[in-house]
């Protein structure tokens, strides 16, 4: 007489996890959103900072053309002044309207140095920085005509 065995289940059942890859995919799709919200924010800062540079940029150059023509010798001398650097750069911050001045001169009779700063406030995640952030740009321009 032989008897038959029944086959040993070889995996036990599982407890109830019935659930479980919802709570990965929720948990996953929190974890997306907030890079993305990150992400967001920190291209908004790059995008802030590289437009205050340009405002700094072109006040240096329009800095940089208020210079007053002397002969001296027979030669024309372009000559900076900070009075000059600093009209033709306020004009420009002026029209830019997202800037703040913060000096325009020229340290050495020929090249215009121009600072210009702003507060960067995040589009999303304003909770954690609500002062926002501060920004400052330094741009320097030479006369051509030296």
């Amino acid at each position: 007489m032989s008897t038959r065995t029944r086959p040993r289940r070889l995996v036990e059942p599982a407890v109830d996890d019935e659930g479980s890859i919802l709570l990965l995919s929720l948990g996953y799709a929190v974890i997306a959103i907030v890079l993305i919200l990150v992400c967001l924010d920190a291209t908004s800062l790059y995008l802030a900072h590289k437009r205050l540079e340009s405002v700094a940029d072109a006040a240096a150059l329009a800095g940089a053309d208020g210079f007053t023509l002397t002969v001296e010798a027979g030669e024309p001398v372009a000559d900076l002044t900070d009075a000059g650097v600093h009209a033709q750069a306020v004009d420009i911050v002026g029209a830019a309207g997202t800037a703040t001045l913060v000096s325009a001169g020229t340290p050495d009779g020929v090249s215009a140095r121009v600072t210009v700063a702003d507060v960067w406030h995040p589009p999303v995640l304003t909770l954690f920085i609500p002062d926002g952030v501060a920004l400052e740009a330094t741009a320097t321009s030479r006369n051509a005509l030296r």
